[in-house]
């Protein structure tokens, strides 16, 4: 466990030292820019917040395929409270309309016994209709601009590391160091400054709050005696019942911390990410969420790597078409990478199908200079789905989750 952060931050620079090497080869200087890995980190954000809320769901038992319904709740409710009462306002507005639909869900499933995906899938067909309805009224009554699309929101303040990623202190202006090596595009050293000071610099505070409910939720669910109980909800409830836990309240509790966090991932996107709520804002994220939770086998740190590799690829194709071309070559260093895995783990099989798609892949990327417009759009679902199906492991969900609970016994 105490090796875990080092390997972890082994990995990284590995990752940003091959994204060096593409970007020698290709001349792709997007791939490792500061502009990149901001963009990134906040189109990251709102995937976290719903995969952390998808984890407290899942470790009480509670299956929330639901958390694309709450984070559009949450988006709307950012946009309109914000409008009139301030961004942070508008922020505590998202994660009370996440809840909402988050109790709607525990009560469907928890008390009435309700199979959690015919739920879930309900909060987010009611969720998108029901917006869609309060905002034609608001546009009607003169509220809105339109139908689809609230006034815009104030800004909420950004900054970043003194010294290292510049920002203004108490009317200091500090340097920023990282960025003038950022600038001098030295191989790898000039990559790595490049992404840490776009991840470091002009950070919003939500941001910054966002980062910190990573190892919070480390913290609840495996440091403290209320992680404990909900945990224990999730993977023996009748056991946990014999030992004195209130199961339906552990499971009450986790579902509804999970539709506060997915709404404020919503609120994010309306508040942070963008200016105001705009309809169709979302775009799937509670459910890439979702694959986050599993690409990170339930566990915190590996949610924010599956949201930042989404948000990575993301960033890129909204940059412009070469990054994206690029990153077809990164995608088969990885894949050769998984192909020597599988073949020492003595997965013939596997590792050979692997390299067949790093061929196809490698054949694409020369004869191919120009990506299709429609390609570069679908390529952060492309790639997400790719790594997760390539980059498989044994998943270890709770033992519990998604089976109806009745006091006394599961049925």
């Amino acid at each position: 466990m105490k090796n875990k952060p080092l390997k972890t931050l082994q990995y990284a620079t590995l990752l940003i030292f091959v994204l060096s090497i593409v970007r020698l080869i290709t001349g792709a200087s997007d791939l490792t820019s500061v502009g990149t890995a901001s963009a990134a980190l906040l189109l990251s954000v709102p995937i976290a917040l719903a995969g952390l809320g998808g984890l407290f769901s899942e470790r009480s038992g509670v299956v929330n395929i639901g958390l694309e319904g709450m984070m559009i709740m949450g988006a709307w409710a950012g946009g309109m409270i914000g409008t009139k009462h301030g961004p942070w306002i508008g922020l505590i507005a998202a994660i009370i309309f996440g809840a909402t639909g988050a109790l709607l869900h525990a009560i469907a499933t928890i008390t009435f016994g309700v199979d959690h995906v015919v739920s879930g899938v309900a909060i987010n067909i009611i969720a998108a209709g029901l917006v869609r309805y309060l905002s034609t009224i608001l546009y009607k009554s003169g509220a809105w601009l339109g139908p689809s699309q609230s006034p815009d929101v104030n800004s909420i303040g950004t900054n970043g590391l003194p010294v290292l990623s510049g920002g203004t202190y108490f009317g200091w202006k500090s340097p920023d160091l990282l960025n003038l090596l950022a600038e001098k595009h030295w191989f790898f050293i000039s990559d790595i400054a490049a992404v840490l000071r776009g991840v470091t610099g002009d950070l919003s505070y939500v941001t910054m709050i966002a980062i910190v409910f990573v190892p919070l939720s480390v913290f609840i669910l495996w440091k403290t005696a209320f992680g404990l109980r909900l945990r224990s909800a999730g993977e023996a409830p009748i056991a946990a019942e014999s030992l004195g836990v209130n199961v339906y309240a552990m499971k009450y509790a986790g579902v509804l911390i999970s539709g506060g966090l997915a709404g404020l991932g919503g609120g994010f996107l309306a508040i942070v990410a963008a200016n105001h709520y705009q309809e169709n804002q979302v775009a799937g994220r509670g459910y890439i969420g979702l694959a986050a939770l599993l690409f990170g086998n339930y566990r915190p740190g590996g949610i924010l790597m599956g949201a930042g590799l989404f948000g990575f690829a993301d960033a890129l194709q909204l940059r412009d078409s070469a990054s994206i071309h690029a990153l077809i070559l990164l995608i088969v260093l990885i894949l050769v990478v998984l192909i020597i895995r599988d073949f020492r783990k003595g997965k013939i099989l596997k590792a050979v199908l692997t390299l067949a798609f790093a061929g196809l892949s490698l054949w694409y990327f020369l004869a191919v200079d120009e990506l299709p417009g429609q390609l570069v759009t679908m390529t952060p679902y492309i790639t997400t789905i790719l790594v997760m199906s390539l980059a498989s492991q044994r998943l270890r969900m709770p033992a519990a989750d998604g089976i109806p609970y009745r006091r006394g016994g599961m049925r």
